[in-house]
């Protein structure tokens, strides 16, 4: 521990912790507090950091016509996550274990590729998928979002592959196994941490993306995202800020649920793997 640190005793790093804490989760707070009010409680003064009445009419009207956008965001979720998965993995079991001249030079276009805004690269998508007919479909978004959800994957699998040793790929050699055996029946069951953690990035990555929802979404189809139709709430001459505050806790759901449920999977797998190579 460096010596500025020993100052701090354990319980003021736990009260600094704790404030911050608390500092960053008030916003979700305050948003779920909105979303249990009325229009006039929100805008009223002075501002009330418990509502004195609750209400859940927001939820009831949103649940009604928001249904099917939480339906469309979680179909476009889970086939990124699975199109992340397909095409991370083996790219990322390669990159690891099999020394070519490139390696460095794909690792570094993977990392470059993180830099980079979603929001310069929207554009000439548009031009790309308007011409090949992806605009307003599934198939589209999917392939959007992956161009992010992808690059991500292979450098947290590629991490995690180099902490596996190919001795045992090698011995399953042995045995009459092949490169694609060894690598499915073998190495994969033990990276199956690294592959929960991929496949939860690239899920959240396409669940929360609205930048290419916006411009690949160019009518109003049923191909509507949840991020996206929160913006339908505020209009230019009015703002129904209750029931966007609805729709975005309720959006907030799918993500905190797999978040719990798969902790220990992305804890073993971003300190086991992706702090490693």
């Amino acid at each position: 521990m460096q010596p500025g640190l020993r100052r701090f005793s354990p319980v003021a790093m736990t009260v600094i912790g704790i404030i911050l804490t608390l500092i960053m989760l008030f916003p979700l707070y305050w948003m779920l507090i909105n979303s249990l009010e009325t229009s006039q409680q929100i805008f009223a003064i002075p501002v009330a950091i418990v509502p004195s009445q609750i209400t859940f009419a927001s939820y009831i009207e949103v649940f009604q016509t928001q249904l099917p956008h939480l339906v469309t965001s979680l179909v476009i979720s889970i086939g990124t996550a699975l199109l992340a998965i397909v095409i991370a993995t083996p790219a990322a079991y390669g990159l690891a274990h099999f020394r070519f001249r490139v390696t460095l030079l794909i690792v570094f276009c993977l990392l470059l590729t993180q830099m980079i805004p979603t929001v310069t690269l929207a554009t000439p998508m548009f031009l790309i998928f308007n011409k090949l007919g992806l605009l307003n479909s599934y198939l589209g978004l999917v392939l959007a979002d992956s161009t992010y959800a992808v690059p991500f994957a292979i450098l947290i699998l590629r991490a995690f592959f180099l902490s596996i040793p190919y001795e045992l790929a090698q011995a399953a050699f042995v045995d009459g196994t092949g490169e694609w055996g060894a690598f499915i029946r073998v190495i994969l069951p033990l990276v199956l941490p690294g592959v929960v953690t991929a496949a939860l990035f690239a899920f959240l990555f396409a669940w929360g993306d609205f930048i290419y929802a916006l411009t690949l979404i160019t009518t109003s189809s049923i191909v509507v995202p949840v991020s996206l139709s929160i913006y339908s709430y505020i209009g230019q001459y009015s703002n129904a800020w209750n029931n966007a505050m609805a729709v975005a806790t309720l959006a907030c759901i799918p993500a905190a649920i797999l978040l719990v449920l798969f902790q220990r999977y992305i804890t073993a797998g971003l300190t086991s793997g992706a702090l490693k190579g």
